[in-house]
């Protein structure tokens, strides 16, 4: 039995240096993913930041230990902490046979591939330079650290568009690509026949994510003559009130329904029973929403912006368009059939049980 260890410092995005906390972390990407490792036989640990620590104590499925961070005002735990011990335990802890740390700019992955690269692998999800301080930490790091001192550990990104990008800097970059892996066996996909005529967004409200523009296109579709047809919007942020005041100006508080913050429970038959998840984002990554989407059968309306794009493009798995509109949620439900058909083929490849499979073939191939 293998003893793999997961460093992740930042357990869900801030968008401030006021980190808020949380109720439980059960529902974050990276416990999700430490699961499928249990689920396939492996011991794990996940060592995270202190500052995500949630605020009730709980009882976790494998241990994960809560790290100090230091230094504040240079490495802003929201989005580059310093975890000082982090080395000292790496070398004090030899049971670990595989250790995955995320990012290659991050302070603790410099650790790892100075302490022990030839157990360690980099899950690298960044498309672009990090904009702090005009991009110029980004750069010196990828140019000079991670292309020299960094050299000696594999990486594994989570898109094609983070393979292409730390490819410039990495000549030890793998193959395979691993997304977020989803507990599958928590959702269970709806057939098309079933669905109900609605549509959902869960995000953030907040200025990137453009729930204001999914407002306005679901509107100018409710207009054209679906009449019978609700958005579902879930999630909360500092433009709830302004979002809410957008739609009581659109007269469309019986059709666009803010539900706030749900639990995964709540969530989830929401979005399986969906014609579709609409994403308007003009900035993010991997996007966790669009995974548990397509996971519960549901195709995904999208702007090129999250990298799991591609896949949705490729797969057939929704409709990809920088300005959707009206008309793509028309043809979205023309074609619900067939692009629920894809998701539920495709799922499985979204399983947080197979992306920890695919971590064990590299971490384990002679050469990785």
């Amino acid at each position: 039995m293998s003893h793999v260890l997961v460093i992740n410092p930042i357990l869900y995005t801030s968008e401030t240096n006021r980190i808020p906390r949380v109720h439980s972390i059960k529902e974050t990407m990276i416990y999700t993913l430490c699961k499928g490792f249990l689920k396939n036989g492996q011991q794990v640990t996940l060592i995270a930041a202190e500052d995500y620590r949630p605020e009730e104590e709980e009882q976790y499925d494998f241990p994960v230990i809560f790290m100090e961070t230091v230094l504040h005002g240079i490495f802003q735990p929201r989005c580059f902490p310093y975890m000082p011990k982090l080395r000292g335990y790496l070398r004090k802890h030899k049971e670990y046979d595989y250790i995955i740390s995320s990012e290659m700019f991050a302070t603790w992955s410099y650790t790892v591939a100075r302490v022990c690269p030839d157990k360690a692998v980099i899950w690298h999800e960044l498309a672009k330079h990090n904009n702090m301080l005009h991009q110029m930490p980004s750069r010196f790091w990828y140019g000079l650290v991670a292309r020299f001192l960094m050299r000696r550990v594999t990486v594994i990104p989570r898109s094609r568009a983070a393979a292409y990008f730390i490819g410039h800097f990495s000549g030890n970059v793998s193959g395979t690509v691993i997304d977020h892996g989803v507990d599958i066996e928590k959702i269970v996909p709806v057939q098309a026949a079933e669905r109900k005529n609605q549509f959902v967004a869960v995000s953030q409200l907040i200025g990137r994510k453009r729930i204001d523009r999914t407002i306005e296109s679901f509107t100018k579709f409710w207009n054209k003559g679906y009449k019978e047809y609700r958005l579902y919007i879930i999630g909360k942020g500092e433009l709830e009130e302004e979002l809410r005041a957008q739609v009581k100006g659109l007269d469309m508080e019986e059709n666009i329904i803010f539900c706030g913050q749900l639990t995964h429970d709540r969530l989830l038959p929401l979005v399986a029973q969906s014609q579709a998840l609409l994403v308007s984002t003009e900035k993010d990554n991997n996007m966790v929403s669009i995974a548990e989407s397509i996971v519960a059968g549901t195709p995904v309306v999208t702007t090129p912006v999250p990298y799991n794009a591609y896949d949705i493009e490729k797969e057939k798995l929704g409709i990809v368009k920088a300005n959707w509109g009206e008309e793509t949620l028309v043809e979205i439900c023309a074609d619900n059939m067939v692009y629920v058909q894809n998701c539920v083929r495709y799922r499985e490849k979204l399983s947080n049980v197979y992306c920890a499979g695919q971590f064990m073939k590299v971490m384990t191939s002679p050469v990785h």
